[in-house]
């Protein structure tokens, strides 16, 4: 497939995951359902970013292939602002997938919102300017 039409394929799918998450994350209060799905809106949102980013690279003909390594080259290129908080969140992801508990999920939703939130979103708003 072209890589420039893989990419923006992608961000299509992004910016429709996206929404979904910013509807999640726009709640004051969760259900134990909601709750997943909050944190699973993340995932597939997060999911979807970092992969977005590595076609937008291959496109520009960078190659990176692990998700440390994509998030790396994408701070370096001026796609995403901060690489640690990337990072980061690319560990909570992990753990958020590896186990579902309700208590770290309830706290883990001040994070969510005030952090992981507004660094997709800025990513996400990049990546369209940059189509």
């Amino acid at each position: 497939m072209n890589p420039e039409l893989r990419w923006r394929q992608r961000l299509e799918n992004l910016n429709r995951s996206f929404k979904h998450f910013e509807l999640a994350c726009k709640q004051n209060h969760y259900s134990e359902l909601e709750l997943a799905g909050l944190i699973k809106s993340y995932e597939l949102t997060f999911e979807l970013c970092w992969k977005t980013l590595k076609d937008y690279l291959q496109n520009d003909g960078i190659d990176a292939k692990t998700p440390r390594e994509i998030i790396k080259k994408s701070y370096q290129v001026a796609l995403i602002e901060n690489v640690d908080q990337w990072l980061e969140a690319l560990d909570v992801r992990n753990q958020f997938s590896l186990i579902y508990d309700e208590q770290i999920a309830k706290t883990a939703v001040p994070y969510v919102k005030e952090t992981l939130y507004p660094m997709i979103q800025l990513c996400v708003k990049m990546l369209n300017e940059k189509k």
